[in-house]
């Protein structure tokens, strides 16, 4: 009887430390998984204000260049479907659809911002010169937070492929997350042609 009560308190011993080990992992991945979350947010929170920003330096860079009219359309357009896109960061083809939407954006952005160039007092007005600081630090936080996003995601990835994290990814239904990958294109270097032939 006696050896049967060790064989007991040992088996339950044995449970509860195997329980304690599968709750440890687990919220260790509902952890890193929430870091993930918030990451994202954050880079959503920076190309919503970046989504802010535009109307205001439209309408100002409107009110002195009004033939530039398809410019102006084009940054509306690439705003209104941006903020559009719904994201599922789970989904590659999700994540694409978003940072297609973002890339026009930007491109939108920089046509309107070579249009200023056609202004100087537009160059030198103060609104206008404030704004396009916002701007620029607003791209600047959008890198950052990207980057920030990814490094979170390459943090799950590892936690996740890990052993003996694994193992409770897979029971607990922990897939890949996916990274913010850079926009197709961008490793080509743009030309930069100052017109000065001599």
């Amino acid at each position: 009887m006696k050896n049967l009560w060790k064989w007991t308190g040992g088996l339950l011993a044995l449970v509860i430390l195997l329980w304690l080990w599968v709750m440890g992992q687990y919220n260790g991945l509902v952890s890193i998984d929430e870091d993930v979350n918030k990451a994202w947010a954050n880079v959503e929170g920076q190309y919503q204000r970046r989504a802010d920003l535009i109307p205001n330096v439209v309408e100002t860079v409107k009110w002195f260049a009004d033939q530039e009219l398809s410019v102006f359309t084009d940054v509306v357009e690439a705003r209104a479907k941006a903020t559009q896109t719904n994201v599922n960061i789970d989904d590659p083809s999700s994540i694409a659809a978003f940072q297609e939407a973002q890339g026009d954006v930007g491109s939108a952005l920089s046509r309107l911002l070579v249009t200023v160039e056609n202004y100087p007092q537009l160059k030198s007005d103060q609104n206008f010169l404030a704004l396009q600081t916002e701007l620029e630090g607003t791209e600047n936080r959008i890198a950052v937070a990207r980057g920030r996003y990814n490094e979170v995601v390459t943090e799950y990835a590892k936690k996740v492929r890990s052993f003996p994290a694994n193992v409770a990814a897979k029971i607990f239904w922990f897939g890949d997350r996916n990274q913010f990958e850079a926009d197709p294109g961008s490793e080509t270097a743009p030309q930069v042609d100052f017109g000065g032939d001599e």
